[in-house]
């Protein structure tokens, strides 16, 4: 063998010797040597079982102290906005009434937003849900212990509000400040460990006053800067709508709405989630049982931390949702009318500062938009003038024509002919100041009835006599009848230009009373404001019938009427 090979060969077995020696011939390694304890005296362990006797024992539990109130107690919390009434059972809220905003009870009381009947049933606003039924049924139904003990406060406040049966522990705080807005601090643990929790308004919400009540409830989140909506058709897991549905956040607010009111849940971390679902209030209407679908939300998180977040429950009021931040104003939705509904609706909050009656405030409304579309009838009644002009002319270039069927190619050649007839006298064939008028107020009423059923201001506005609601329809129908009367009038006054085929001024003349039947339904307001266009409509057809009368059958102008 070379001189290398033996190298190798020696290295490889005195590694091989090395390791068998350590494995069967080393002798055993020395104990340590035990320390005595400076205090209690306790037997060592048997050398080899010490970590399987650590696995074995389990984790002392922390010792949680049972605390519970003897007995139900409510405590009031009242600024000028609201009245909130908390119950130590359960440390939920059995009423939130907002001050500045009635009912339709006789008399009329404050707005309260939470609906006992519902709610005693359901479960309450501010209860809360966890991942274990039982142990959620436990801390919405027991007696906490509050802080202050009982009474009337007067905000700004803060209630704490302390349970715990040893195992589970509850701890949630409310701060309410003097406006809509209230901080919350919420925290349950098991154990010692903070387990996930989230906080739930159920039982219904809103005013019960307003048409379809429970289907005009909305549950809606802000993600990603766009504001979504889900009815109480869409809430819950799919094909069971009982059973709560997640949708993960971040978000930057949640909660509940209906037609004019709103709680949105404002996280102070972005970690807040939504559970939506759908709960069936039984009433009996009559003598029939009725199952009432109510939407029901809760925000929360599905990690274990306490939760931190304010909640807003007040008015839609586009002031008061542009204070909150992040803003809430998105959640007056106007539509694809947002542009045209804004403006107007500033409008009429100005014209209310000098005139305090919303009804009034849409009459002058329609008088500052119609008066500026004058021009427009002028320039309509002038072209029908020059039309009434030329008819006979006109007549006998189409009685020259009258024996070649619409498909014969010399019809084109009367076309022609009547082209240039109106371009000697200067005649407009289109009734653009006509249509004009009608075109530029039809965006103008759809904009207006966004306003009138989405914004607060007109909520329980009165006008004069039987219109206590400007929002709502006609209770008697008076409105929509005088608007279509009013309609009628101004189209039958109105100067029909020559050559209009005499079925289609027939069809004129009865569609106002086809669009009275279609708004029969919609907002006094919105029937309002119609019927003021239309008794102006005609008082300047009036006006123009006379100044501009049109000519007669030979030519000759119609005798001025004088006053």
């Amino acid at each position: 063998m070379s001189e290398q090979s033996r190298v190798v060969l020696f290295i490889l077995l005195a590694v091989v010797i090395f390791f068998v020696w350590t494995k069967y011939f080393a002798p055993p390694p020395q104990p340590p040597k035990k320390q005595q304890p400076q205090t209690a005296q306790t037997a060592p362990a048997p050398a080899g079982k010490a970590s399987e006797q650590l696995k074995a024992l389990p984790a002392k539990p922390v010792k949680i102290p049972v605390l519970e109130a003897s007995g139900e107690k409510t405590i009031i919390v009242s600024s000028s906005d609201y009245r909130v009434e908390l119950s130590n059972r359960g440390a939920v809220v059995k009423s939130w009434q907002l001050e500045k905003y009635l009912d339709t009870e006789k008399p009329p009381k404050p707005l309260d937003l939470v609906h006992a009947s519902a709610a005693s049933e359901l479960g309450w606003p501010l209860s809360l849900v966890l991942a274990n039924s039982q142990d959620e049924q436990k801390v919405n139904t027991a007696l906490y212990k509050i802080e202050p003990a009982s009474g009337e406060l007067k905000a700004p406040a803060e209630v704490t509000f302390r349970w715990s049966d040893g195992r589970l522990a509850v701890t949630k705080t409310l701060k309410f400040a003097q406006n809509y807005m209230v901080t919350m601090d919420v925290s349950v643990t098991e154990d010692g460990k903070p387990i996930p929790v989230a906080v739930a308004w159920r039982g219904g919400f809103g005013d019960p006053s307003v048409n379809d009540w429970a289907q005009n409830i909305n549950v809606f989140y802000n993600q990603n800067g766009s504001i979504e909506l889900k009815e109480y058709k869409k809430l819950g897991a799919s094909g069971q709508q009982s059973q709560p549905q997640e949708i993960g956040g971040p978000m930057e607010f949640l909660g509940i709405e209906d037609q004019f009111f709103a709680a949105a849940f404002l996280p102070e971390k972005p970690t807040l989630s939504l559970w939506d679902w759908t709960q069936y209030h039984n009433v009996t209407t009559g003598s029939k049982p009725v199952s009432t679908p109510i939407a029901s939300m809760a925000a929360g998180s599905s990690n274990a931390e306490p939760l931190q977040m304010r909640l807003f429950v007040g008015p839609k009021d586009i002031t008061v949702l542009r204070s909150v931040r992040p803003s809430l104003s998105g959640l007056i939705d106007f539509g694809w009318t947002s542009i045209i509904a804004k403006p107007l609706l500033y409008a009429l909050q100005w014209t209310h500062k000098y005139v305090p009656n919303y009804g009034w405030a849409i009459v002058l409304l329609t008088l500052a938009i119609n008066f500026p579309l004058f021009p427009l009838r002028l320039m309509s009644q002038k072209s029908m003038r020059k039309m009434q002009k030329v008819a006979p002319e006109m007549r006998a270039i189409q009685d020259r024509y009258k024996k070649y069927s619409m498909r014969d190619p010399r019809r084109r050649k009367m076309n022609e002919e009547i082209m240039e007839l109106y371009q000697k006298h200067g005649v407009n064939p289109l009734p653009i100041g006509a249509c004009l008028p009608m075109l530029i107020q039809l965006p103008i009423w759809w904009a207006l009835d966004r306003v009138l059923i989405a914004s607060i201001e007109l909520r329980h506005a009165p006008w004069v006599l039987w219109i206590h609601d400007l929002s709502v329809k006609d209770p008697y129908y008076v409105l929509p009848v005088a608007m279509g009367i009013a309609m009628y009038l101004s189209t039958a006054m109105m100067p029909q230009p020559a050559g209009v085929d005499p079925a289609q001024q027939k069809m004129m003349k009865w569609m106002p009373i086809f669009m009275a039947a279609f708004f029969i339904n919609l907002s006094s307001g919105l029937n309002l404001y119609i019927l003021t266009s239309s008794l102006v409509g005609a008082g300047q057809q009036v006006y123009l019938n006379r100044t501009q009368p049109m000519p007669t059958a030979k030519g000759h102008f119609k005798k001025k009427q004088t006053t």
